[in-house]
């Protein structure tokens, strides 16, 4: 398997920077036995009444903050908090800090640099206690947003709202799961009274998210994260899929934490715990049937999972089918509908 299998070229213009407005008007790409093109607000016409529909509740922190060291502007975007309250932060640029450093933040706060890791980050500690940590992210933080965003412009206070599902819950993630995005409260209520289930579920999703695939595919580590399924939400999955209904996953962080807790085919146990699941073509699908999911970038771990569900051929043409029809790509992109391929 050659990583530049799942290369391709994306027009520079087709990087979506903002949401659609409004976004549950979405493009969105159906992909099962051919392309068929809809908008995202019609999803509840490819949901029958036995499906559940599983999305993941986690909530994104805002903790993108822009501070000062030695007169030169330093971005700090804290991405996941350690055992003794210091965190793993990403630095820009990276090259002006060194460790030991102090970046002055607002309000007197000061994040200290305790020592820099690989590929731009470091360990960092702030001079507070958690529970003030936490209002000072909220007070004074912007939403973490993707790399390929912050290249072309600022986090600012519209991702605050733009950059969270609106069932998100559950404090812990410096990336929102994307594909939930496109939701509001009507086409929620319509989809939850049409159906089965509507089951939430927790992945607290890092930065590791946006990590390439550096080497080659077989050496790719994953970046490990907190997951959570209960086990009243384990009973309608499981019993779900035993009286013949589907699972639709929305997100590849649902799709990885509910393969995750699979324990044989068809059936999942409670999860509590981390995970660092990397799912690649060749891999078993035991849990999931249709996957509801954004455009990922060239060369990720994202593009190499839905190839796995399905079929890396029918990925490579549905991605031409969306940039010859214009569809907007990435985190704040269009949306497409995936059934998992039983032939592969």
């Amino acid at each position: 398997m050659n990583l530049n299998d799942f290369d391709f070229d994306l027009p520079a213009e087709l990087v979506a920077t903002r949401p659609n407005i409004p976004r549950e008007k979405s493009k969105m790409l159906v992909v099962n036995n051919g392309f068929k093109h809809s908008t995202f607000d019609l999803l509840s016409e490819y949901l029958n009444k036995e499906d559940v529909l599983v999305v993941n509740n986690t909530k994104v922190i805002p903790t993108f903050l822009v501070g000062s060291l030695n007169n030169s502007q330093i971005k700090v975007t804290a991405h996941k908090e350690l055992a003794d309250g210091s965190w793993l932060a990403y630095l820009k640029p990276a090259r002006k800090v060194k460790d030991g450093d102090q970046i002055d933040l607002e309000n007197n706060i000061v994040a200290s640099v305790i020592k820099k890791t690989n590929f731009g980050e470091a360990i960092i500690s702030f001079n507070l206690k958690k529970e003030d940590l936490s209002d000072f992210f909220n007070n004074h933080g912007n939403m973490p947003l993707p790399p390929y965003i912050l290249k072309r412009r600022e986090s600012d206070k519209n991702d605050i709202n733009d950059y969270q599902t609106i069932y998100a819950s559950k404090k812990g993630s410096v990336a929102a799961p994307t594909a939930g995005l496109h939701f509001n409260d009507k086409i929620f209520s319509e989809i939850k009274k049409k159906i089965h289930s509507v089951v939430e579920v927790t992945l607290h999703v890092g930065a590791g998210t946006f990590s390439p695939i550096r080497d080659d595919i077989d050496s790719h580590k994953m970046h490990s994260e907190f997951g959570y399924i209960s086990e009243t939400d384990v009973e309608i999955i499981n019993s779900c899929k035993s009286n013949g209904g589907r699972i639709i996953a929305v997100g590849t962080t649902t799709l990885r934490l509910l393969e995750s807790a699979a324990i044989t085919e068809n059936k999942i146990k409670k999860f509590d715990g981390e995970t660092d699941i990397f799912i690649k073509p060749g891999f078993k699908f035991n849990i999931v049937d249709v996957l509801l999911t954004n455009f990922h970038l060239p060369k990720s771990s994202l593009l190499l999972l839905i190839s796995a569900f399905a079929g890396t051929d029918i990925v490579k043409k549905a991605y031409q089918e969306a940039i010859e029809n214009q569809y907007r790509f990435f985190s704040y992109g269009d949306v497409s509908l995936l059934y998992k391929n039983e032939h592969i």
